[in-house]
């Protein structure tokens, strides 16, 4: 802290403000990166495990228990009930065709699942995009307030100068610090995201074809 500490004591309560915000952005992403990182993974392995256990199941029924005891951030289970559901008579739903309403429901489900896979993702775009920003503004302030201080002293040393614009430039830095791991784990989870979806999309797409054939016999 002793380092900081100089920066902290010259700074007036914008750069300190700035400061903070970097802090926060920090801790906001890095808390997002593992919760994150530990919610993905779980959910790539349960649907590697969940969708080829429902397939080998007897029955329909059974199929279900399988989903419900594997798929435990529950993107599978809201599909196959999709393509079970019975819509309510007399309903606009209703008018459509069977094959419709079938689609209707598994892409609702599916944009469902989908919501919950992607949590996080705005605020991690938004750290890696605004913090060398806020920390450059951090760096053009301090250095403003530092070459102010230095005005109202009278006097200008190099060691007066370089200290406090150091100290300054040090913000910048922080911002990039701040910035790089929450791009890359955007970059990263989006993958994540697209490998899970194209599952997703696949298990509705057959899904509703066993929908169709079930109800045609």
């Amino acid at each position: 802290m002793s380092g900081l500490e100089p920066y902290w004591a010259r700074n007036d309560g914008v750069g300190r403000a700035v400061a903070l915000l970097l802090l926060v952005m920090s801790v906001a992403a890095w808390v997002l990166i593992l919760w994150k990182a530990w919610l993905l993974q779980r959910a790539r392995r349960d649907i590697a495990r969940a969708v080829p256990a429902f397939w080998d199941a007897a029955t329909l029924d059974d199929g279900r228990a399988r989903l419900a005891a594997l798929d435990r951030e529950g993107v599978l289970l809201p599909l196959l009930e999709a393509a079970r559901a019975q819509p309510a008579g007399g309903t606009l739903e209703t008018e459509a065709e069977l094959g419709s309403q079938l689609t209707r429901r598994l892409r609702d489900a599916l944009h469902r699942a989908l919501a919950h896979l992607q949590i996080g993702q705005v605020v991690l775009a938004s750290v890696g995009s605004t913090a060398p920003f806020v920390g450059l503004f951090g760096t053009v302030w301090g250095i403003y307030h530092a070459l102010l201080a230095i005005a109202a002293a009278g006097s200008i040393t190099i060691e007066k100068v370089s200290g406090p614009i150091g100290e300054s430039l040090v913000m910048t830095a922080a911002g990039i610090a701040v910035a790089v791991p929450a791009v890359l784990a955007y970059n990263l989870f989006g993958k994540w995201v697209a490998g899970c979806e194209a599952e997703l999309e696949g298990f509705a797409h057959d899904l509703r074809e066993l929908a169709l054939h079930r109800r045609e016999r």
